[in-house]
């Protein structure tokens, strides 16, 4: 008598409860479930790092950058609110899944996407729009609304009950929590979204970095977490910072070769960085922006210490008032 097939699915996982739970149901009808989790600098796999710690599912990771900013660069569908593009976010990532579902074996891909739950991106219209443009269709299953769905590939070929799947809809929380309590999953993140770009400052400055440059190199791109961002003029940009977290945030983010840099000296103030650098009418209007926000008494000329590359120098400004530099924010 020969063995029992083993059925093998890859799961799109962003950490959270619903991600948890679909594993889990189709873990408990004998799938060998996996996570694959992927990380931008506008999302994280740290949520999804924890939830296969406890949860004992195995979880790849893979970074996408390149690919998901040139999918950035021309959505098929209109961003949400923001700059969040989540209709062509979830096609390119099951896109993603589906090629290394192909490559290392597995039978099917599954979300923890719930029908009705979101808005724009979890609507039976999107939902199909997703599934159909991925290249993956009738192989993507979700599995706590799938009841409420057509039947999928796997789910016609026997390699999951459908019996067993569910039938949640809507954004009420209730029936994953009665869930999570019959998986004893207790640890679990709450359901707010982890991409920033759903969030309105960090999209702004996202817009202005795609108006003003052909190149996105990832610091740049994770420099826009920290700080205030200030744009001089069509050329040049700064980012000064706020506190002494932002400051050691900034600093990691610097190219020591192209990127201008500026500190008050002998008083207490923020470190600023121009991108690339820039004129030295540039420079002189950031070293007064820089000494504005400093412990430097009003009114009287301050030092700020200017380095760019290898080479640094000081120049003597007056601190402009705070008041004055709001024109300048992005």
């Amino acid at each position: 008598m020969s063995e029992a097939r083993i059925v093998r699915a890859l799961g799109l996982c962003s950490g959270g409860l619903d991600s948890i739970l679909s594993a889990l149901v189709l873990r408990q009808q004998g799938v060998q479930v996996h996570w694959v989790s992927f990380e931008t600098p506008f999302f994280s796999s740290a949520k999804a790092r924890k939830a296969s710690k406890h949860t004992g599912v195995p979880l790849m990771v893979r970074k996408i950058t390149p690919v998901y900013l040139e999918m950035m660069r021309s959505p098929s569908v209109k961003f949400g609110k923001n700059m969040n593009p989540c209709m062509d976010c979830h096609t390119l990532m099951f896109r993603l899944a589906g090629e290394i579902m192909t490559e290392q074996g597995f039978d099917f891909l599954f979300s923890g996407e719930v029908l009705g739950q979101r808005p724009m991106s979890q609507t039976r219209t999107s939902l199909r729009y997703v599934e159909k443009h991925s290249g993956y269709d009738g192989y993507i299953l979700r599995p706590l609304s799938a009841k409420n769905m057509p039947e999928t590939i796997p789910e016609r070929e026997g390699l999951v009950d459908r019996e067993r799947l569910l039938d949640i809809t809507g954004r009420s929380r209730k029936r994953q929590l009665q869930l999570a309590d019959q998986f004893g999953v207790t640890d679990f993140p709450a359901p707010a979204g982890g991409c920033l770009l759903t969030d309105k400052i960090f999209s702004r400055r996202l817009r202005d970095l795609f108006d003003h440059q052909e190149r996105y190199p990832e610091k740049d791109l994770n420099l826009l977490n920290f700080g205030r961002h200030m744009r001089l003029d069509d050329q040049t940009k700064i980012v000064v910072g706020r506190t002494q977290s932002d400051n050691e945030g900034i600093s990691r983010c610097i190219d020591t070769n192209r990127d201008t840099v500026l500190k008050v000296e002998k008083f207490p103030g923020p470190l600023v960085v121009m991108p690339g650098g820039g004129s030295e009418a540039m420079t002189l209007l950031a070293a007064g922006i820089c000494a504005g926000y400093s412990k430097a008494p009003n009114h009287e000329p301050v030092a700020v210490s200017v380095q760019t590359g290898g080479r640094r120098r000081q120049v003597m400004v007056l601190g402009i008032p705070t008041a004055e530099n709001k024109r300048y924010l992005i």
